[in-house]
């Protein structure tokens, strides 16, 4: 293959996906000739429009409901699934018909991500895809776009980049490979969206960014979009005379972010409407969740305006007479969304969690808290430490609280409000200032929709030897568990040890032979494998091997369950074995087992199986 014409960089968005390029060919240095691809996508029956974003929802029509011609597309005239705009705006009026938050879902490791599950509480006459194929669906629609404005410069041919959450586990960073190459795609680089937004910013400085940071600056990137919330730091270091940029650390998985603020005004809305004696039904309110994302949106973007009108779809005479037209007004706005999701806190004050019931739907795990604010200050209060191990760094204060930020950069479409970041910013603040430590100043500039895209294709140039590159590695260091050998004891289970198998930092693409020690490895019959991974202990090493950790220290990931083929021995045989992991480009943990008596090895990663939804294990 020849060498590509274009670095493309893909945002797969919750709520909207967007495709940005640089022309390798164009571009010199800090400067690179980049642009935003205008999308076709249908806006309504039989009407196409390109728009440089794509709102991710799908929506699967019933047989009868349009007519021939009505879902066409300039590379496609026989789909029967409409994605974009239309299927946004057709979908709230019939929400049992619409899927969103497919990013969510994928992500979700209690469920079955290949299983056809959604739109989620549709009835059972009504298709259903999974959350992979809805992924699939939307990088395909991108893939074809790009080839109807570029048929010189196809796809395929080109180096492709695609953004995910820093808080996706490897399952999740995997299936976003898997769903990239099943659209078509050639092989793909995974790229954290937190640091894409700060790619975006530093390109679109024009190599003046070096005069907006400085050495000992530590960079809070706040990413708050449709479906989740990202929080991550990077430090600003000088080297040699050069400013470098490296990431050191990165939030947990946070499932709060747009949808939940389209819920909560949906909610509010409806026990407006209980109070003035209209009762809406659950369908209806899923309906009225569409309708106040769109309000939403219009206050925030528009502070002139005092409210804007709603309607809630009827479900006919014998619950409702007819439509029922209400409005989302600014006071209600600022309560449910500012007070509800943007208290002012203590830096103290933790995320709350409750009791739950013991039995609950099956639907996303969303985060049990909806303050975001709190969500941060728990972030900066465990991350420390975060800075004092690295080098030329300087130490913060012994009786710091937390992690003194010096700079803040927004992403996410939720903070395009002003009136939202500036209530980030000054809960930050504040906290800074009684820390007894100077505010943190806003990296302004950026477009807080198209970032992402530009970023990663900015990225893709930088990987190319030109530009400034973050440097940073996994998000976490990876162990697996060991289990102990010891006598059978009633009533109890051996004790388990975790051995870290590639620490903290480690580069994508790099490899790391563990020390001598031998493990047994059970083959021929069912194990489980139990992974964990850590954002906090960064200093243990490749072969770290604990006996004790704090529960806040290590989260336990998905387990494999797996039966190792047997390779010419007994069911059950413990092999002496070596251990060497490997993190791939697209931030995949692979562990080797390597008989001691050079036999063939076996090889377990985050990889996705068929049926169940589980992660598999093979021999090679």
């Amino acid at each position: 293959m020849s060498a590509a014409r274009y670095a493309i960089g893909i945002d797969l968005g919750t709520t909207h996906c967007a495709l940005s390029y640089v022309d390798l060919e164009a571009s010199d240095g800090e400067k690179a000739a980049q642009q935003v691809l205008q999308i076709p996508q249908l806006t309504g029956p039989g009407s196409v429009e390109a728009r440089p974003l794509l709102p991710s929802f799908l929506y699967l029509p019933h047989a009868d409901e349009l007519a021939p011609g009505d879902l066409s597309l300039p590379w496609s005239a026989t789909q029967d699934h409409a994605v974009g705009e239309f299927a946004r705006s057709r979908g709230a009026a019939t929400p049992i018909r619409l899927v969103a938050s497919a990013k969510s879902w994928l992500c979700h490791p209690g469920v079955d991500r290949r299983a056809e599950i959604l739109p989620a509480e549709a009835p059972a006459e009504v298709a259903r895809i999974s959350p992979l194929t809805a992924s699939v669906r939307y990088l395909s629609h991108l893939r074809a776009a790009w080839d109807a404005a570029h048929p010189e410069s196809p796809f395929d041919a080109q180096d492709i980049t695609v953004t995910i959450p820093a808080s996706f586990d490897p399952a999740a960073r995997e299936l976003t490979a898997e769903a990239a190459q099943a659209a078509g795609y050639p092989q793909i680089t995974l790229l954290e969206e937190p640091q894409a937004a700060l790619y975006s910013w530093i390109q679109r400085t024009a190599g003046q960014w070096r005069k907006e940071v400085r050495p000992g600056d530590l960079i809070l990137v706040v990413d708050v979009g449709g479906g989740t919330t990202d929080l991550s730091l990077i430090a600003v270091l000088e080297r040699d005379g050069n400013l470098e940029l490296h990431r050191v650390a990165v939030g947990e998985h946070i499932l709060l972010g747009g949808d939940n603020m389209d819920l909560a005004l949906a909610y509010a809305v409806t026990r407006k409407l209980a109070a003035q004696g209209t009762r809406l039904d659950p369908w209806q309110t899923r309906a009225l969740a569409h309708a106040c994302r769109a309000a939403k949106e219009a206050l925030l973007s528009d502070p002139d305006l005092d409210a804007v009108p709603v309607v809630v779809p009827s479900r006919g005479s014998k619950l409702i007479g007819g439509s029922i037209r209400t409005e989302v007004s600014r006071d209600e706005l600022n309560a449910t969304l500012v007070e509800g999701f943007f208290p002012q806190v203590a830096v103290t004050e933790q995320p709350i969690t409750r009791a739950r019931a013991a039995l609950t739907q099956l639907g996303l795990p969303y985060a049990q808290d909806a303050a975001i604010t709190r969500h941060l200050a728990a972030f900066l209060t465990r991350q420390l430490g975060a800075t004092a191990e690295l080098e030329g760094f300087a130490a913060q204060p012994d009786d710091s609280t937390f992690l003194h930020p010096t700079a803040v950069l927004f992403n996410g479409g939720v903070l395009k409000s002003a009136l939202i970041s500036e209530r980030v910013l000054g809960s930050l603040n504040a906290w800074l200032e009684a820390d007894g430590a100077p505010p943190a100043r806003l990296l302004g500039g950026a477009d807080l929709d198209l970032a992402v895209a530009r970023g990663a294709a900015y990225y893709g140039y930088v990987r190319q030897g030109r530009g400034v590159r973050i440097r940073g590695g996994t998000a976490r260091a990876y162990y697996v568990g060991i289990e102990s050998s010891m006598p059978a004891i009633p009533g109890m289970e051996p004790p388990l040890e975790a051995l870290c198998v590639a620490p903290f930092g480690m580069e994508e693409g790099s490899e790391a032979p563990l020390p001598e020690q031998e493990f047994g490895l059970v083959v021929g019959e069912p194990v489980r494998f139990r992974f964990f991974g850590s954002s906090v202990r960064r200093q243990d090493e490749v072969g770290t091997l604990l006996d004790f950790w704090a529960d806040d220290e290590l989260q336990e990931l998905e387990e494999i369950e797996a039966t190792l083929p047997a390779e010419g021995r007994r069911a059950g045989d413990i092999v002496p074995v070596k251990l060497h992991a490997r993190v791939t480009e697209t931030g995949t943990l692979e562990l080797e087992a390597l008989p001691v008596d050079g036999s063939a090895r076996w090889k377990v990663q985050f990889d996705v199986r068929g049926e169940s939804g589980g992660i598999g294990a093979a021999a090679e």
